[in-house]
């Protein structure tokens, strides 16, 4: 009857990992032979573990990622495609989010370029930094609207914030004058502080004509470049597989 009371009381102080252990502990005969500190310390880990999962879960779901379930340990390091997995590993491992620095992914549609991008986005939630993810195509209908209701300052602070900021098909469609502002804003508040992911189908040398105003480009690109890692994926389209080739599960990227 006392272990009930307990085990309630730590429900409602949201002690669930803690609740889960002792559960363990009650059913394995095993746990007898422990010491009281021992059995202690198991308890807090798995309040812990419960804590940080539930903390990188709700990151993840944050992030609104186009591949939520993309991950690096699934990345597809075949040769040919631009990039050596070692590498990338040594990368995803590294302080890039710490540091602010700009991660440049560039290939022809179906490459893989978003895929490898939420892969690298979700390692940074795990490793319990914030995320968010936008299509640059739709930015500019977005801006619209928030900018109309006086949301536009909020955004941006969220933005300045944010961890890893991934911007999905850059120079995809044409840039219009106030988007092109608002974009300088963005990439601003970010340069030299929080990491930026960018995915694009035009090779980095075209970015500069695509954004249009030559003052703009000159400090986006300055300012993008100044700290980043480029990535220039190659080969055939992902999206596809020739005949006779085994099932999508068996390769995370194929119709990525």
């Amino acid at each position: 009857m006392m272990m009930n009371n307990t085990l309630a009381q730590l429900r409602e102080l949201k002690l669930v990992g803690m609740v889960s252990a002792i559960e363990e502990q009650l059913s394995s005969s095993a746990s007898t032979t422990l010491s009281f500190e021992e059995r202690l310390a198991l308890m807090v880990d798995r309040e812990v573990h419960h804590r940080t999962d539930k903390r990188h879960a709700a990151l993840l779901k944050r992030a609104r990622l186009k591949y939520p379930q993309a991950c690096i340990e699934d990345v597809d390091g075949r040769a040919g495609r631009g990039f050596e997995r070692p590498a990338l590993m040594s990368l995803a491992l590294s302080r890039w989010v710490e540091e602010g620095s700009a991660l440049l992914i560039t290939g022809p549609t179906g490459s893989g370029k978003s895929w490898l991008a939420c892969a690298l986005a979700q390692y940074a939630c795990r490793r319990g930094q914030s995320a968010l993810y936008l299509r640059v195509p739709r930015l500019a209908e977005e801006l619209r609207i928030l900018h109309g209701n006086g949301g536009f300052t909020r955004w941006l602070a969220t933005l300045a914030r944010t961890d890893v900021l991934l911007l999905d098909d850059w120079a995809l469609a044409a840039l219009d004058g106030p988007t092109r502002a608002d974009l300088m804003e963005v990439i601003d508040d970010r340069a030299g502080t929080r990491a930026t992911i960018i995915t694009s189908q035009l090779p980095l040398e075209h970015w500069h004509a695509w954004i249009g105003d030559a003052s703009i480009a000159d400090a986006i690109l300055d300012r993008l470049l100044a700290r980043s890692h480029r990535l220039a994926l190659k080969g055939q389209s992902l999206r596809t597989q020739p005949p006779g080739a085994s099932n999508t599960t068996d390769s995370p990227e194929t119709v990525r």
